[in-house]
C-alpha cells in the first residue's frame, strides 16, 4: 500500500514538472525572444528604405545625412562642412528620420505653438 501511493505521487510530481519547465520556456519566448526577433526586423526594414538625403543617427551618437549607398556600406555627412563624409556599415545606424518626416513634424510643432 505505502508503495503504491509513493508510485502515484512521483507519476503525479512528474507531469507538473513538464508542465512547469513548458510554461518557463513559453514565458522565456515571449519575454526575450520574441521582442528581440521584432526588433530585428524593425531594423531590417528601416535600413531596407535608408535612401540618400535621409537624416540618421549612428550608434556612436552622430547625426548626419547619408550622402551615397553601397550594398553593405553608406557615406554619412555630418555637421554643416562638406569635406566631413564618413563611410560606415549601415548597421551603425540605429534611427533614420526621412525628410518628408521632418517637414511634417516641424509644421506639427508650428501649428502647436500657434493654438
Amino acid at each position: 500500500m505505502f508503495l503504491a501511493d509513493s508510485a502515484s505521487s512521483a507519476s503525479g510530481g512528474g507531469f507538473s514538472m513538464i508542465i512547469m519547465v513548458v510554461a518557463l520556456i513559453a514565458i522565456m519566448y515571449f519575454l526575450m525572444i520574441r521582442p528581440q526577433n521584432k526588433e530585428k526586423k524593425r531594423m531590417q526594414n528601416m535600413l531596407s528604405s535608408l535612401e540618400p538625403g535621409d537624416a540618421v543617427v549612428t550608434n556612436a551618437g552622430f547625426y548626419g545625412v547619408v550622402i551615397d549607398m553601397t550594398e553593405d556600406d553608406v557615406i554619412v555627412e555630418f555637421g554643416n562642412n562638406k569635406n566631413c563624409r564618413i563611410p560606415m556599415k549601415k548597421e551603425a545606424i540605429i534611427q533614420v528620420e526621412k525628410p518628408a518626416d521632418a517637414i511634417a513634424k516641424k509644421d506639427g510643432e508650428k501649428k502647436e505653438g500657434t493654438k
